[in-house]
């Protein structure tokens, strides 16, 4: 069972929640992968939500890159989310540390998965903590990425349809790591 953490009530009058738990089992319009630019979902969040999605997701997924060559930071991909309890699953593509540029290709994925799910006319989304992972991104700093890209998309987007952001974490550490930036 999830549970919520934190609620942030955003001037927008949108909600974004800090979530403990399993991304594959939130109830929302769409999750969001933490994905590779060639929606190869091996392990971590990708091979998680593959396993348990089933195999639609990977055939998807391949067509996807077939059709539309590898997928950028600024635009997702998505198929549909198999077994999962969503409707969707959003292939966002964080930066690798070191890379370059990280911070901008950071909220450009965040953004880009907010704008795909306005876009497939979404009320509800739940995200992991992109790249934060075998990436390498630093926590703190993701932390603080994350929640002024979230806010900023709202601010620009007053329109949008979306009316719930669930951050969702499994890891206890990652998960405080966030709680106490989004708390200052």
């Amino acid at each position: 069972m999830n549970t919520v953490i934190l609620t942030i009530n955003l001037l927008s009058g949108r909600k974004l929640e800090l979530v403990h738990g399993d991304l594959t089992v939130e109830h929302v319009d769409a999750i969001v992968n933490a994905a590779n630019r060639y929606l190869s979902h091996g392990a971590g969040v990708a091979g998680a939500i593959q396993k348990r999605g089933g195999p639609t997701i990977r055939q998807e997924s391949e067509a996807w890159v077939r059709t539309h060559g590898p997928v950028s930071h600024e635009a997702p991909a998505y198929t549909r989310a198999g077994r999962l309890p969503c409707r969707y699953v959003i292939h966002a593509v964080g930066p690798v540390w070191g890379d370059g540029d990280e911070d901008a290709k950071l909220a450009a994925a965040v953004t880009g998965s907010l704008t795909l799910a306005d876009e497939l006319n979404l009320n509800s989304v739940a995200i992991p903590p992109i790249s934060t992972g075998i990436f390498g991104f630093p926590k703190v700093r993701a932390a603080r990425i994350f929640k002024d890209a979230i806010t900023a998309y709202f601010e620009a987007h007053p329109q949008s349809g979306l009316e719930l952001v669930r951050f969702t974490i499994i890891d206890v550490e990652t998960l405080r790591v966030f709680e106490t930036a989004w708390r200052e």
